[in-house]
Formats: C-alpha cells, sequence, structure tokens
C-alpha cells in the first residue's frame, strides 16, 4: 500500500498491538477456548457450529425461529457433499445479559444489524478477547490505523450514527475475509454451500501471536486460512465480486452462472468491478488477480445463488449499503467516477424499498 494506506501506523505501533496481543490463550487446544457468536446465519452459524463440534465452548446468539429450533434441537450443519451433523452441546441466547469475557467474538450478522447488536459487545469482551467479524462489503474499521488525511473516518454508509464505533474497540478486531458460501436451508439447519478460504489479519498489517493463533484455530476445525499483511486488500478483492453479482442477481434472479454466461450482465459486472477498482487503487490497495479471474472464478462456482438474491425470495431486507453504498462514498472520498455502480445501486435501492413498503 502507499503511504496513505493501513501499514502506515509504524513500528512502534506494531510493537504495542503485538505486545498486547500476546494472549494466555491455547489456540492449538479448542476445548479451552471460549466463544460468543453473535449471529448464528450462514457464516455464523457454520463457524460456531464446527467450533463447537471440535469441543469449544460457543454461545450463540440469534431470534426468532432459528433460535428457537437450536435451543430445542441443536445446530445442524450440511456440508458441500451432504453429510449432515447435529451439534447439540451449544449454548444459544437471544441477547447478551451477563458480562463475561470471551476468547473470541465472532460477529456474523448482516452489516445492517451491526448497530443493534453492537451494545451487546462490550458484556463479552475483555482486554485480551479478539473480535472477529465475518461481514461482507466495506467494514466500519476500514479507515482505523489507515494513516493520512483519512485516517479514523467512519464510513458513514455502514455506521452512520457511529453506535459500532463506539461499542466495538477496533484495536481488538482482528481482519477475516471469508470465501465461503452457505444459507440457513431452514431454522436450526446451516448448509454450506462451497468455499473454506478463511484469511485473517491485523488491521496495521503486523505479525501477531493472536492472528496466527486464530489461523490455526480456523485450520483444526476444517476452514484454510493464512495471515494476511495486508487486509485491506484481500477485502476488495472480495468485495467486487459482492458488489457487482450480489445486486445483479437480486435484479435479474440470476445465479452467477447465468450472469456471467450472459454477454449483457457479464459486461455489466464487469463494469462495475473495473470502475470500484480504480477507487480501491486509489487507496494503496493492489490486487493479486485479474478482474477476468474473478469473473472466470464466479462463474466455475455455477448455479450459486447471491445472499442478496436469497434475501430478495425470503423477503428480507437488502444489504444494500456495505456491499454498494459504501463503495460510492469511497469513490466520493477519493473522487473517482463510478456511473454503472450507482445506475446499479438506486435501482437496487428502489427494488429493496418497494419490496418492503407497505
Amino acid at each position: 500500500m502507499n503511504d496513505s494506506g493501513g501499514g502506515s501506523g509504524g513500528w512502534n505501533r506494531q510493537a504495542e498491538v503485538s505486545d498486547r496481543a500476546s494472549t494466555g490463550v491455547d489456540w492449538q487446544n479448542p476445548a479451552s477456548i471460549d466463544v460468543c457468536v453473535i449471529g448464528a446465519g450462514a457464516m455464523g452459524g457454520l463457524l460456531g457450529g464446527r467450533l463447537a463440534a471440535a469441543g469449544t465452548d460457543v454461545t450463540l446468539v440469534d431470534v426468532g425461529a432459528h433460535r428457537r429450533t437450536i435451543s430445542d434441537r441443536g445446530l445442524t450443519l450440511v456440508d458441500p457433499d451432504g453429510t449432515r451433523r447435529r451439534i447439540e452441546d451449544v449454548d444459544v441466547t437471544s441477547s447478551v445479559s451477563a458480562r463475561e469475557a470471551r476468547d473470541i467474538v465472532v460477529l456474523g450478522v448482516k452489516a445492517y444489524d451491526l448497530p443493534t447488536v453492537a451494545p451487546m459487545v462490550p458484556r463479552v469482551v475483555g482486554p485480551e478477547t479478539v473480535v472477529l467479524p465475518i461481514l461482507n462489503g466495506i467494514p466500519w474499521w476500514y479507515f482505523h490505523g489507515f494513516g493520512g488525511d483519512l485516517d479514523g473516518r467512519r464510513i458513514e454508509a455502514v455506521d452512520p450514527e457511529g453506535v459500532i464505533e463506539r461499542h466495538v474497540d477496533t484495536e481488538q478486531v482482528v481482519g477475516c475475509v471469508p470465501f465461503a458460501a452457505g444459507t440457513i436451508a431452514e431454522p436450526g439447519v446451516v448448509r454450506h454451500t462451497e468455499g473454506r478460504w478463511f484469511p485473517v489479519g491485523e488491521l496495521d498489517g503486523a505479525t501477531t501471536p493472536r492472528v496466527r493463533g486464530v489461523t490455526d484455530l480456523l485450520g483444526q476445525i476444517g476452514f484454510r486460512s493464512r495471515v494476511l499483511d495486508d487486509v485491506r486488500s484481500e477485502l476488495w478483492l472480495k468485495a467486487l465480486g459482492n458488489l457487482s453479482f450480489n445486486p445483479v442477481s437480486a435484479l435479474t434472479r440470476a445465479t452467477l452462472a447465468e450472469i456471467c454466461r450472459n454477454p449483457e450482465t457479464r459486461a455489466l459486472v464487469r463494469a462495475m468491478m473495473e470502475e470500484a477498482k480504480t477507487v480501491a487503487e486509489a487507496l494503496g490497495v493492489s490486487f493479486r488477480r485479474s478482474i477476468d479471474d474473478r469473473i472466470e472464478g464466479a462463474e466455475a462456482v455455477g448455479d450459486h445463488r447471491t445472499s442478496m438474491l436469497q434475501d430478495v425470495e425470503r423477503g428480507n431486507r437488502l444489504e444494500l449499503e456495505a456491499l454498494v453504498g459504501a463503495v460510492i462514498e469511497l469513490a466520493e472520498l477519493t473522487d473517482r467516477s463510478v456511473p454503472t455502480i450507482r445506475t446499479v445501486y438506486r435501482l437496487t435501492r428502489l427494488l429493496d424499498e418497494t419490496r418492503r413498503s407497505p
């Protein structure tokens, strides 16, 4: 990254983080670790379920029929090959009331729900707790320790009132870029559809005991992971797909393969990716894969229904601001033109509003 990038915190700050991150957690022993997963949906449920199956003390926080079913019957995980396993030894609750510090707090809710659940976080963190958001889109912490004029700036599209910023200590956050997909097949049942790549990184690029520990732990429960020295560049690599395929699928009801095989929609997502790439590069990001590779990789996934398409089909609110609105906000900050992204954003926002209007 350039001088305005996330690695500009310097050696003093990296040393401070490394010292603070020298925890007493035995990362090689999942059974000795306490985890709270706030949001037990597709990714949170998958991660929490696999941790619980490995003997980790896991508390899931969720609401509605999903929570009630897990409480009554346990959490069922369905692997991509169809293998089912039920995890019964897992606590589930609708809220966190008692103050009890955990080793890891996973944030697995949709980005638009983060301001609602953020006030729970201080109740379950201690000085050495790792906060691990597994989110799509541009995260609220993006400019934390970024350096330059944008250092510490809040992403208004994601945290408009600063609620997340006030309740989640960003010094405790380890960035995670999940390249995996899943769905709640039915209440209490989480289906893992594809992907198992969960790279993680400190926001300043330092290699710390805690980030190595989280990587090791993810590997022990069946995921692939590595320590990132530039988590923002990896985040943008995924964001290129999120900001284009998700809204286009919501508008067209098409799968990834269908979007890629149609010349018009393939050109549309390419244009959106090209525009977003100029924004990312203005922020010092470098891409390890080309846009062609990104599109071909999506096509190879096959007839996958994006998370936003699934939300359309279920009548849920669309996760539009973190995936697309935040990119437009960053385009304005960097004085980059993103007309195609703006058009698709406006159409998808209207779709969301008309679906949810009385």
